[in-house]
Parts: structure tokens; sequence; C-alpha cells
């Protein structure tokens, strides 16, 4: 993958194959401590501590498909190669969390990449998943939660042109705000 986008979009997946009706995805970028930090936490089924304790294994897999799953192990090997770490929590039942940190200076770290696109495309494709999105650099930050808009909406699926435009602007418009609120601070100073 070229792109950490598509490691949350491939691990968000994973969220709703186990059956998960909240997924909350955080994305954490302290450049006073040189860290990025992404979270993807869900309420599915769960994994047993056997599955747990092997789910790096790229031959271990619950997906009928095909033999290997290389989305967690691949995703574990990006942050440790960027003098990261990989952690995944999980318990029958109650969900999984998997985070994952990177020396946000360092020269392999993948871009982040079209963050918007990758959110939209999985609020899009599971209206029935309720859908968080936390996105912060140092202390500014954009909390996306899209229950308020389904509430509103009364109905009205999320795929009909005008709400995905707006859900797009949105999740654009409140990247970008952050980006630019901490770019001016430490172009300031202050």
């Amino acid at each position: 993958m070229r792109e950490l986008a598509l490691h949350i979009l491939d691990i968000a997946e994973n969220s709703i194959s186990a059956g998960s009706s909240k997924i909350r995805i955080a994305v954490i970028e302290d450049l006073i401590s040189d860290t990025l930090k992404i979270t993807i936490e869900d309420n599915g089924k769960g994994m047993d501590p056997k599955t747990v304790a092997n789910i790096t294994d790229p031959f271990i897999t619950s997906r009928t498909t095909r033999k290997v799953g290389l989305g967690i192990p691949f995703f574990k090997a990006t942050a440790e190669a960027c003098e990261g770490s990989f952690c995944i929590e999980s318990e029958i039942g109650m969900g999984t969390k998997v985070s994952a940190s990177f020396k946000h200076s360092h020269i392999d770290r993948m871009p982040l990449g079209d963050l918007a696109s990758t959110l939209l495309s999985l609020i899009i494709g599971t209206p029935e998943v309720h859908w968080f999105f936390d996105y912060q650099i140092n202390e500014h930050g954009f909390v996306f939660d899209d229950e308020p808009i389904k509430q509103i909406l009364e109905g009205i699926p999320l795929s009909e042109p005008s709400v995905m435009k707006y859900i797009r602007e949105v999740l654009e418009e409140g990247i970008k705000n952050v980006r630019q609120q901490a770019l001016a601070k430490v172009e300031t100073g202050k």
C-alpha cells in the first residue's frame, strides 16, 4: 500500500466484516513529539487471545476467499519500519482496537493520503455503521460523527449525490482547516 489511508480502509473493512455497528477512527499527528498515531476501534465480535496472538501472521486469516491475510501484518511492519509500534487489543463480544504509531518525520513513513475519500467510501458503503472520525494535529482538531447527519436525513440515503457531496465537503474542509491551523501556528511560533 502506498498511503496510510489505504491501511485505514483495510482495517476498517475488517471491522465491518466482524459485524461492527460502531467504528471509531482516530488520526493524531503530534509534531512536537514527532509521532503519528492511527487507531481503529470497533464494537464487533472480537477475537479470542489465541487469534489476537497470531493475527500478525500473514498465513492466519478468517477470510474464506483467500488463504492469507496481509492487511494487519503489513500495517504492523509499516509502523515498525518507521520507528513506531503496533498494538491490537480484542475481546470476544466486545470488539477490537488496532493502534499503530509512526515517527512522523521518518523518511520511510508513507503519506497519510486521501483521508476524506477513504472515509467517504466507508460511510457511503456501510450506512448501517455509526462512523466516528477524530483528526488532530497538536492541539487543533476536527471531529466527524455521521449519526447527526443520518438523523436529519430521516431515511434519505447517504448515497444521494447531494448528500455525498455535502459529506465530502465537510470531511475535506475539516481536515484542511486542521492542517492550516497547525501549519500557521508552526510558522508563527505561537
